[in-house]
C-alpha cells in the first residue's frame, strides 16, 4: 500500500527531524492519515511523531484543529485560509515543533472547474516562523494524488528544518 519510495523519503525524514530536534504533528484530510502512516511505518518514529489529525469532515476541523466553521463556510474546505488554519490548530494542540496540514480533491469525483481533481493545498506551520502555504494540482488517479501529496509534505517538512 505504501510505496518504497515513500518509506525511503519518510525513514530520510525523521532522520533528518532527529538532526534538527523537531517533533511533527500532521493535520490531513484528503490524504486520511496517508502522511503519518508512512511516518509511523518506519521503527522508531515515536520519538519524532507527536501525533496527527485526520480531519476529512468540516466537523472534524473544527472540532479538533480550531478551524472556523465560519471560514469553512465562506472559502471552502479545500482552500488556502482553511490549510492555515489546520496547520496552525495541529501546532497549538500539539508538543510538535513543525505541523504540516492537507485539504484537497483526491477524486476521481468532488471536482470542479475552480477545485479540480488533484488539486491540493499544503500549510506549514513552525514555531517561530510565519505559517507558510503551497497549492498544488497533482495528476493521476486517487491513490497518485495522494502519494504525490504525501512526497510533498515531506518537502514541505524538509524545507523548514
Amino acid at each position: 500500500m505504501i510505496s518504497e519510495a515513500l518509506l525511503d523519503e519518510a525513514e530520510a525524514l525523521l532522520a533528518a527531524c532527529r538532526v534538527h530536534g523537531k517533533r511533527l504533528a500532521t493535520a490531513e484530510s484528503c490524504t486520511g492519515g496517508l502522511i503519518a502512516a508512512c511516518l509511523t511505518a518506519i521503527g522508531g518514529s515515536s520519538d519524532v511523531v507527536d501525533r496527527g489529525f485526520v480531519t476529512y469532515s468540516n466537523e472534524a476541523k473544527n472540532e479538533l484543529l480550531g478551524v472556523p466553521m465560519g471560514l469553512i463556510q465562506a472559502v471552502g474546505a479545500v482552500s488556502e485560509p482553511v490549510a492555515r488554519a489546520m496547520a496552525e490548530g495541529a501546532l497549538a494542540r500539539s508538543n510538535a515543533g513543525i505541523t504540516v496540514s492537507v485539504t484537497g480533491v483526491a477524486g476521481p469525483g468532488g471536482g470542479s472547474t475552480e477545485k479540480p481533481v488533484g488539486l491540493v493545498w499544503f500549510g506549514l506551520a513552525a514555531a517561530g516562523h510565519a505559517v507558510h502555504s503551497e497549492r498544488h494540482v497533482f495528476p493521476g488517479d486517487r491513490t497518485d494524488i495522494r502519494a504525490a501529496t504525501v512526497a510533498m509534505a515531506f518537502t514541505l517538512i524538509r524545507s523548514r528544518l
